[in-house]
């Protein structure tokens, strides 16, 4: 019942409306037979942001007819021309989870989706509407404490707002002060026995909407713009004074503009974040574009310009998807750029149900620097080819299809010495997706890595100074998560570096009812290395309690034996009335739990209550 549920595990009723009927962006509404909501902004053809809160609401009940649901959504929601007489393109799709069976109105192809809006239906007779209500203000107040160990309790009171202006119909202004996310769910700490940082994904409410559209992919979690750069300065977060975003469409001009000024913190100077990016609708579902993002204050001055262009189309073949992409960007340090202070990418994608296909280039080259962007590497040229089929074979024996991939190369070389750095090569040798919804495959993989300098794996544990290849075997299970009882396993052993590696994970969902269930993830690592055995553990449990679909109860827990960490998030989430939020949220943390585990002395707590209030005029 909760919000933002779990709508692949159970019956659901999707709506998408495109109010541009433009073939590419749409927002997509979902609710099930329990009344609960989850929605999501749609681009393209396999983009979408889960994270968009739309102010919308839903009522639903259940006969013996089966179940009904009635759908409000208020003009103010969406963005659309300003013409008297409109067309939306409009889709609908039925999730019966029970037969594991799915109906789709229009667009019923197995290589399309309910997200491929150029085959979408059309929704006539929508005439001279407009805004009556151009103006959305949410303040906020928050009061809490904040307590670490051997240090006062510090007890903050604060208060901003956000103000959200309809400019037109089809461009929204966000303004911003005294930006606060104490509401945030906690981040899950995973064990990390690479040498490449982590990627976490943005959770504060007032980066969400319209996240996607200011992306500049270099490949993978890799992008130009990660927002998680701004309000982070040295590993300490730093508050956000204030900021604007502008986001909407113009004709065929897709434009998407933030600045956010923090604050001065100690000796870190205050900041301005600015990214503007623009796409230019081409045909049905292409586009040219480009990115601007900058950085800058009285110590350092970065910006980086890039153009990109993707032709994508859903009727390739008549009836198969294509996209072919490229972009180059350029960085500048101080105004100054080297020779090698660029990046390019290029790839082709085709994306089928019976043959997946994805061929790319990536360039980073020694100078680039996106000081507001997210690289695992820097200075590398990167091939990759992914070779996926998925026949429809052996129904008669319950098979939905089978899950083969002949081929999966990762190259990474460096361009200065040509030498390659990193290869890998991946290839599922069976595989598949039974009509019940279980799940198996079976994959091998050859990696080859070449170390030029020395890391530092765990604590006192170092890799040393050399080539290594590396084998390794991996089998993954997976029930239907649709069941009051489900599970996720994964299984890896081979080789690692200078020993051997066994790794260990699974995951068991307990769906008690509507109300409660619970996700229990366990991982464990046994590396047996030439100089040290390490062994890791990492349980992370999320249990939800939903009173009904405007009031919930979380509680998120993770023990991490790499970093001895051990914490408790709890949060309750209040919706007295749609747009507005009332939180309740505790954290509970204790550091180097192998040495002294009392769990009534955290090392660190912290808890507060904020109020978010909704009015429009």
């Amino acid at each position: 019942m909760q919000r933002d549920f779990e709508y692949e595990a159970e019956d659901n009723f999707k709506v998408i409306i495109s109010t541009f009927n433009d073939g590419r962006n749409g927002y997509l509404f979902i609710v099930n037979p329990n009344g609960a909501r989850a929605d999501a902004q749609v681009y393209g053809l396999e983009e979408k942001n889960m994270n968009w809160n739309g102010v919308w609401d839903v009522k639903s009940r259940i006969t013996d007819e089966g179940w009904f649901a009635e759908i409000i959504i208020p003009f103010s929601t969406f963005q659309f021309k300003n013409a008297e007489d409109l067309s939306w393109g409009i889709n609908f799709e039925r999730d019966i989870v029970s037969k594991n069976e799915q109906v789709t109105w229009q667009g019923w192809n197995q290589n399309y989706s309910i997200n491929s809006l150029a085959a979408a239906g059309t929704l006539e007779g929508i005439n001279n509407i407009g805004y009556t209500k151009r103006f959305e203000l949410k303040p906020y107040l928050l009061t809490g404490f904040e307590k670490e160990d051997n240090q006062k309790s510090d007890y903050p009171f604060k208060y901003g707002f956000d103000l959200n202006i309809n400019l037109t119909p089809t461009l929204k202004l966000n303004l911003t002060t005294n930006t606060d996310f104490a509401q945030v769910e906690a981040d899950r700490i995973a064990v990390n026995l690479t040498r490449f940082n982590l990627f976490y994904p943005e959770k504060r409410e007032f980066f969400l909407e319209g996240y996607n559209q200011f992306s500049f992919k270099m490949g993978y979690v890799d992008d130009l713009f990660y927002t998680r750069k701004i309000g982070m300065e040295e590993l300490q977060p730093v508050p956000i004074l204030a900021g604007a975003r502008l986001i909407g469409k113009v004709g065929r001009n897709n434009i998407n503009f933030l600045s956010i000024q923090t604050e001065k913190i100690d000796t870190i100077p205050s900041t301005n974040n600015t990214v503007f990016r623009y796409k230019y609708d081409i045909g049905t579902q292409s586009y040219i574009g480009g990115i601007i993002t900058s950085k800058a204050n009285n110590e350092i001055s970065n910006l980086v310009v890039g153009i990109d262009g993707k032709f994508s189309t859903s009727k390739f073949l008549k009836n198969k998807n294509l996209i072919v992409y490229g972009s180059f960007s350029k960085s500048f340090d101080d105004l100054k750029s080297g020779k090698e202070a660029k990046a390019i990418r290029f790839y082709v994608d085709y994306p089928n149900d019976f043959m997946d296909q994805h061929l790319g280039f990536t360039g980073v080259y020694e100078d680039f620097n996106p000081a507001l962007g997210f690289l695992r590497r820097t200075n590398y040229e990167y091939l990759r080819y992914n070779f996926r089929l998925t026949p429809r074979l052996l129904t008669k024996w319950g098979v939905n299809k089978l899950l083969l991939k002949p081929w999966g190369i990762n190259v990474y070389r460096k361009p200065d010495t040509g030498k390659i750095e990193t290869f890998e090569n991946e290839s599922t040798l069976a595989g598949f997706i039974l009509k019940s919804g279980d799940s198996f495959q079976f994959h091998i993989k050859q990696s080859y890595d070449n170390l030029v300098e020395e890391f530092e794996l765990v604590d006192g544990v170092v890799i040393p100074i050399d080539d290594y290849w590396m084998y390794q075997t991996k089998m993954e299970f997976s029930s239907y998560d649709a069941r009051k009882i489900w599970f996720e396993a994964e299984i890896m052993w081979g080789g690692f570096y200078t020993g051997t590696i066994q790794n260990y994970q699974l995951e068991l969902g307990i769906n008690i009812n509507k109300h409660l269930n619970f996700t229990n993830t366990y991982s464990y690592n046994f590396v047996e290395l030439t100089t040290a055995s390490i062994k890791t553990h990492e349980l992370a449990t999320q249990a939800n309690y939903a009173f009904n679909p405007r009031l919930n109860l979380a509680l998120f827990s993770q023990y991490n034996s790499l970093d001895e960490l051990l914490f408790f998030n709890f949060r309750l989430h209040w919706i007295p009335k749609v747009g507005s939020d009332l939180y309740f949220v505790y954290n509970h943390e204790l550091d180097e739990v192998k040495r002294q585990l009392n769990l009534l002395k955290p090392s660190i707590s912290s808890g507060a209550i904020k109020v978010v209030w909704r009015f429009t005029f």
